[in-house]
């Protein structure tokens, strides 16, 4: 069967199932919102003004991975979806690939609208205090925070998978970008720099802080995602629907 008539048939179920959809919109508005927000606080625009002007994104990656999670399990519930769906597509491989793709694909131009938006909103609210920041670290932070949020909710989606639940996947992986990474990572030191949020995140600072770069952090976040979408598939191909 070809890879395009499975795509599309995945991308249909994202723009009918109205949660989808809205944990879209939550994702714009929580992270402009936010961004907006957080530029208004005069006393702490001086360290970065770039992660300043995207701090929204923090916020916003609880949508992303919620996103992920639920497109994955809706599948799951009662297993009705999920038999009917590995039904029309046999290839188990080539479904899941098909979700994940048509799950990259709607986030990251949510993602990018969102993250300009975010950046817009942020660079009003520094004003004078944005004048430091160039093209070239403005672009970066537009679209590297739209592949970071992305790759957050293609993470969920293959714990998803692997899980079989949305619940517990959230369950997991909230508490851990809430938690883990914000009160815990810093206790940790250098091994910190490697969880996927704190990682995926170095991209949206105009002078990276720790000991990955913007696209290297992002890289590890890529192998955080990889690992997760690889356990998710390991699982789907042993296990009956």
């Amino acid at each position: 069967m070809p890879f395009a008539p499975v795509f599309r048939s995945e991308w249909l179920k994202i723009r009918t199932v109205r949660s989808l959809l809205a944990t879209l919109l939550v994702l714009f508005a929580v992270t402009t919102a936010f961004s907006a927000l957080a530029t208004l606080d005069q006393e702490d625009q001086g360290a970065d003004p770039l992660f300043a002007a995207l701090s929204g994104t923090a916020f916003g990656q609880i949508a992303a991975i919620t996103f992920g999670s639920l497109a994955v399990s809706t599948e799951y519930r009662e297993g009705a979806a999920v038999r009917l769906s590995l039904t029309a597509v046999p290839r188990r491989g080539l479904w899941f690939a098909a979700k994940a793709v048509a799950i990259a694909a709607v986030v990251l131009v949510v993602a990018l609208v969102t993250s300009l938006a975010a950046l817009l909103a942020g660079l009003a609210g520094l004003g004078d205090a944005a004048d430091g920041l160039t093209a070239a670290d403005q672009v970066r932070g537009v679209v590297g925070g739209a592949v970071y949020l992305t790759l957050m909710a293609l993470f969920a989606a293959g714990l998803a998978t692997l899980l079989r639940s949305g619940v517990a996947t959230l369950s997991v992986l909230i508490p851990f970008v809430l938690i883990v990474s914000f009160v815990i990572g810093d206790a940790l030191g250098t091994v910190s720099d490697f969880m996927p949020d704190r990682a995926g995140q170095t991209v949206l600072r105009s002078v990276p802080e720790g000991t990955l770069g913007p696209w290297t952090g992002l890289g590890v976040t890529a192998c955080w995602t990889a690992a997760a979408l690889l356990a998710g598939a390991w699982r789907l191909r042993r296990q009956d629907a």
